[in-house]
């Protein structure tokens, strides 16, 4: 099996680039996006293992667009990857179809073993999100 296929969606140039850089050793970022419309274009075209995606975007938020696809039973895994830190954000991205919530703050030290542990089923949040 080859390496896990994550797509990205920020509408930050630099912490798209950041978040690649992460990533490109452990996974293949099969590409990137600024909104959640096209984040749902591109899940549906590409079909990646993972999603991970801002809450904040243009267009369509990213919350919006993980519960779209969850509503066309799309099989993707979904990571949040934020600067919001209230754990009412926490809530609302597990109810819209989230595994995973990162925060930006911490992205170097959670990113990676939150996508491991959403493909083992489990779920993942930053510790940084108070309890």
């Amino acid at each position: 099996m080859g390496k896990v296929r994550v797509l990205l969606a920020d509408d930050h140039e630099t912490i798209l680039a950041r978040v690649r850089k992460i990533l490109c050793a452990d996974f293949e970022v099969v590409g990137t996006v600024s909104n959640g419309q096209d984040a749902i274009t591109e899940v549906q075209r590409l079909d990646p293992d993972v999603l991970v995606i801002d809450i904040s975007m243009p267009v369509l938020d990213g919350l919006q667009a993980v519960a779209k696809l969850r509503s066309r039973k799309c099989r993707t895994r979904v990571v949040f990857l934020t600067v919001h830190e209230d754990p009412e954000f926490v809530g609302a991205a597990f109810s819209a179809g989230a595994s995973g919530y990162v925060t930006k703050s911490h992205v170097t030290t959670d990113l990676v073993p939150a996508i491991r542990e959403i493909l083992e089923g489990r779920t993942f949040v930053s510790r940084s999100i108070p309890t």
